[in-house]
């Protein structure tokens, strides 16, 4: 049973620092389009918005910021939600279910954003020229094939 609980405990920490990178990446909307003004992996939309020409990236951003005024609250709440996740990681005894609670919390907040973003993306897509769409897709296609390890070289 040991073995069991200790695998909760690395489940859990584990979606604890994916849903960290997450955060700090949808920090990064509210920093002027993130690091070089680029929109990156903004939204959780990764190959998608770096396939994007610039133009597309930045109207795409400054239409979430449109739909979503709130994520500028969305900041705060995250911080709020790691610092509770954190007390709770640390907490003894461990409480999985005040975990899971807070975890569920920041999914569904997230799965949120996800969805205006995702349908943001496929409104940009949808607009695009037939030569756009097909120059888009050669991008998505090569971002794909290099894989994330170019976006710590400066993408």
């Amino acid at each position: 049973m040991r073995n069991g609980k200790g695998v909760r405990i690395a489940l859990a920490i584990s979606v604890a620092l994916n849903l960290l990178v997450i955060g700090l990446v949808a920090g990064a909307v509210l920093r002027d389009g993130g690091p070089r003004g680029r929109m990156g992996n903004d939204l959780a939309l990764g190959p998608f918005t770096e396939a994007l020409a610039p133009a597309d990236r930045a109207a795409l951003r400054q239409e979430f910021m449109q739909r979503m005024p709130e994520m500028r609250d969305a900041r705060r709440q995250m911080r709020a939600d790691f610092k509770g996740l954190l007390l709770a990681l640390r907490a003894e005894p461990f409480d999985v279910a005040a975990v899971r609670g807070l975890i569920a919390g920041q999914s569904e907040r997230m799965a949120g954003r996800l969805a205006v973003g995702q349908d943001l993306l496929v409104g940009r897509i949808e607009a695009m020229t037939p030569e756009a769409r097909a120059a888009f897709a050669d991008r998505l296609e090569e971002g794909l094939r290099r894989g994330p390890e170019r976006r710590g070289a400066g993408g």
